[in-house]
């Protein structure tokens, strides 16, 4: 059974960094295509990047692209979600999420994976 475990989420003022971490237990990171996505109150769950496994295809939002930056460590069976200069509206619910079989085109799709951590939350304020 296939467990992700989140870390690293807090209250961060705006333009401050944080990095939030998500292992894999009962299973190999580098089997599977890795995803964060967030959900703020009131909102839906909405993709923020994946890294794919095998051809390391990396995506992202628009709403972050040039200020986050996914990774993974194969040896720590870790992947990371480093965040920059955070926005208030970067507040939310992040989730990591994992799929052995997803194909490119869905990665952008929440429903599209089999398997969710517990959720870590980012707030953004001053």
């Amino acid at each position: 059974q296939v467990q992700l475990v989140e870390s690293g989420g807090g209250l961060v003022q705006p333009g401050g960094s944080l990095t939030l971490s998500c292992a894999i237990l009962g299973g190999t990171v580098r089997r599977y295509a890795m995803a964060w996505f967030r959900q703020a109150p009131g909102k839906e769950r909405e993709f923020v990047a994946v890294t794919k496994q095998s051809s390391g295809t990396q995506l992202y939002s628009d709403s972050v692209k040039g200020r986050f930056t996914i990774s993974r460590d194969n040896a720590k069976n870790t992947v990371y979600l480093q965040m920059n200069s955070l926005k208030p509206e970067d507040s939310a619910v992040y989730y990591c999420a994992a799929d052995a079989s997803i194909i490119v085109s869905s990665l952008r799709q929440a429903y599209q994976y089999d398997h969710w951590g517990q959720g870590t939350e980012v707030t953004v304020s001053s």
